[in-house]
């Protein structure tokens, strides 16, 4: 973290973007366009963000401009919040571009249970949540898979759950890249494979969650009626987490064999923790395969988790997930590198886009985006804090155009987990938020403490920045009412 605010030139481009030029460093290959409102620029000007993301524009074989969401702050090389594009033959692929929780990412169910049929059994149904779905530092769960069981979750994702019983017919279709990329599990080292065999259907720590949540407001109708969102006080439930120890692995293992490539290739870099290599070359072709890996990982992961979370409401309120509506509206990767075409400068371009702490907005018909949404944009998922809002929103045409089809992710830090662990207690956090109306259930009262609401940026803000721009629209608010953390 930087020791003093960021000094760089900011050139207002309008309300929600900011500019800081070529011209700022010789090393530069474009310009960096920054997103957000005035006060959460200001807020970025207090950390090492912003020059992290002019390191990036140094990198060879990018693509249109360098690019940081109003959720960003400091991270590993590649600032969270960090949207870059390379050229598919020409460019580069950097590890740190993608981060070592490969495929961290949210999925949303929606239901037909409302607030009122809910809050007098909140609290047995977030112990039932907590007890389905194993939480905390190196937590375990149920299933432990066997290296050819690891090997299939690696290949098929998703796909891997579903042919298992764990999940509905229609959850395929609403998964970003139907839950599954190319990938070839061959790469993947014994300790990748260790760390992974006994975590599949866990949610982890840190800014990991279960929630179960309650639309507080609705924006768009049209939009919300799509995406399964029918009115306020219904019933909803996230999930946010990742390929656990297996994709924080194949990161560790992946960033080592940069580090070698960059001295192969000559390849000269600001921050040694931008090491990367030629996206054409044979290291770039392994570590894709395997971040791929880590990416189904993650998938599967979160449809093991949400079929557990099927089954506690089901014991909780004695009907199939089915006749509770239990469907799922979308699940997203936010830390990610994928091959994507754009039109730049006039011109069609293959690049490969890093999204880290970002999230994929492709706008109304976008054939990416599955049939079930392709007339109203692709959805995404935007995780708060557990003591205020999160939200659904929409991508849109404008962000394909200027952010490579990228907005925010969440709320994104202001404070780091050491600082906000010094100014609070995890169990008076825990009695906070009961008074909010919020049953808080955790492993560890630390990981409550550094995870407190103030450790992290206003999130109405940041997705107000992004709606500001174009680059995401406003759907509808999520309120929590139960949650369930490492």
């Amino acid at each position: 973290m930087a020791d003093k605010e960021w000094q760089g030139p900011l050139e207002q481009i309008d309300e929600y973007r900011w500019r800081i030029p070529r011209s700022y460093r010789d090393d530069m290959r474009t310009d960096c366009i920054v997103y957000g409102s005035e006060t959460l620029v200001q807020q970025m000007r207090k950390d090492n963000a912003l020059e992290q993301l002019v390191n990036v524009a140094t990198l060879p074989g990018i693509v249109g401009n360098a690019l940081v969401m109003p959720d960003a702050h400091w991270g590993y090389g590649f600032p969270i919040g960090g949207v870059a594009a390379f050229d598919a033959v020409e460019g580069i692929i950097s590890p740190g571009g993608v981060g070592y929780d490969i495929n961290c990412g949210v999925r949303l169910l929606r239901t037909d249970l409302t607030k009122d049929d809910v809050l007098p059994k909140i609290e047995t149904l977030v112990n039932q949540l907590f007890h389905a779905v194993p939480s905390g530092t190196g937590s375990e769960g149920v299933l432990k898979l066997s290296d050819s069981e690891l090997e299939e979750v690696a290949h098929d994702g998703a796909e891997w759950a579903l042919r298992k019983g764990m999940g509905m017919e229609t959850d395929a279709a609403r998964m970003e890249a139907n839950g599954r990329l190319p990938s070839d599990p061959s790469y993947i080292s014994k300790r990748a494979r260790e760390r992974g065999r006994p975590q599949i259907g866990t949610l982890g720590s840190g800014n990991h969650f279960l929630e179960v949540q309650v639309v507080d407001t609705v924006y768009d109708e049209k939009i919300a009626r799509a995406f399964g969102i029918e009115q306020v006080g219904q019933i909803t439930v996230m999930v946010h987490c990742g390929s656990r120890g297996f994709g924080h692995q194949v990161c560790t293992d992946f960033l080592e064999v940069m580090q070698r490539a960059v001295q192969k290739y000559g390849i000269s870099l600001p921050d040694r923790q931008l090491a990367c290599c030629p996206v054409a070359s044979e290291e770039a072709a392994q570590y894709l395969k395997s971040m791929n890996c880590a990416a189904n990982y993650a998938w599967a992961n979160r449809q093991v988790i949400i079929h557990n979370v099927r089954r506690a409401f089901e014991r909780v309120f004695g009907k199939s997930s089915e006749a509770l509506g239990m469907r799922m509206v979308y699940d997203v990767a936010h830390n990610i590198a994928k091959f994507e075409e754009y039109e730049i400068d006039g011109v069609k371009r293959k690049v490969i886009v890093h999204r880290k702490g970002a999230t994929r907005a492709f706008g109304p018909g976008n054939p990416e985006i599955n049939e079930v949404y392709r007339g109203v944009g692709q959805p995404v998922i935007v995780p708060g804090d557990m003591g205020t809002y999160s939200y659904l929103l929409a991508g849109t045409q404008t962000a394909e155009q200027q952010s490579f089809g990228s907005t925010c992710h969440g709320a994104g830090r202001q404070l780091s987990r050491h600082a906000a662990l010094k100014r609070a207690k995890g169990s008076d956090l825990i009695k906070s938020l009961k008074d909010q109306g919020i049953v808080l259930k955790a492993r560890e009262h630390r990981t409550v403490a550094e995870e407190a609401p103030y450790a992290y940026k206003d999130v109405s803000e940041v997705v107000d920045s992004c709606h500001g721009a174009g680059i995401a629209v406003k759907v509808a608010r999520l309120r929590p009412i139960g949650v369930v953390k490492g």
